[in-house]
């Protein structure tokens, strides 16, 4: 069987929606139709349609309420990722609900953003997760910082035992609240080249491949 090319930098992102309300999900299609390199493919109202139409499609984005009814939008992900292999999905939500959160990164998700949701912001968000990236609103950002930073009693430490430079820890903490490379670049009067080097060693060091995945080590330890 031949394998399914993998998309490159100059292939159009191909976008997919799950969203229960109608509203909101015919406004959100509307937005990302006809966006520059950004193919909008299909809008789901729930996650048993998105799990049926979806993985014929191969979107390379998707963008899922995590408040659906019947199956959650949680298990959805968990589902998405095994049938469609190298799917990043960006989660959608009104709830402050910090274990949510962390249970869609668990899951699969690559990133996490708080409605309401501009259509600059979205359209920022799917770019930068096909980039490599996780997208997390800066409310969203906030609460997972504050979330590692003040865990709850636990037996053993809450971060893994990793020996971190001072700059790699001060690259990590900027990763964590949500800036992009460039921004933490020009927080650190550092090249974009040497923060991806940093980014590279911290990765390897905690053993994760996205900031998605070091969020949820540091937070489970």
């Amino acid at each position: 069987m031949t394998a399914t090319p993998s998309p490159t930098s100059a292939d159009p992102i191909r976008v997919a929606l799950v969203e229960d309300q109608s509203g909101l999900r015919e406004s959100l299609a509307k937005t990302l139709t006809g966006v520059p390199g950004i193919t909008f493919l299909a809008a789901c109202a729930n996650a048993e349609r998105a799990l049926e139409e979806l993985p014929p499609l191969q979107p390379r984005v998707v963008l899922m309420d995590i408040n659906l009814p019947g199956m959650s939008g949680v298990e959805c992900v968990r589902h998405l990722v095994e049938r469609i292999p190298g799917v990043l999905v960006v989660m959608l939500t009104v709830f402050d609900n910090t274990e949510a959160i962390f249970n869609s990164l668990k899951s699969g998700a690559c990133g996490y953003l708080h409605k309401p949701v501009r259509g600059r912001e979205l359209v920022a968000a799917i770019r930068e997760v096909a980039a490599g990236g996780s997208p997390m609103s800066a409310r969203i950002a906030r609460m997972v910082v504050q979330a590692f930073s003040n865990p709850p009693p636990r037996p053993t430490p809450a971060r893994p035992e990793v020996s971190l430079t001072e700059r790699e820890q001060a690259v990590l903490e900027l990763i964590l609240e949500g800036f992009l490379y460039k921004q933490i670049a020009d927080h650190l009067d550092l090249s974009v080249y040497t923060v991806n080097f940093h980014i590279r060693n911290i990765y390897g060091k905690l053993q994760v491949h996205s900031r998605a995945e070091a969020v949820a080590k540091l937070r489970n330890g």
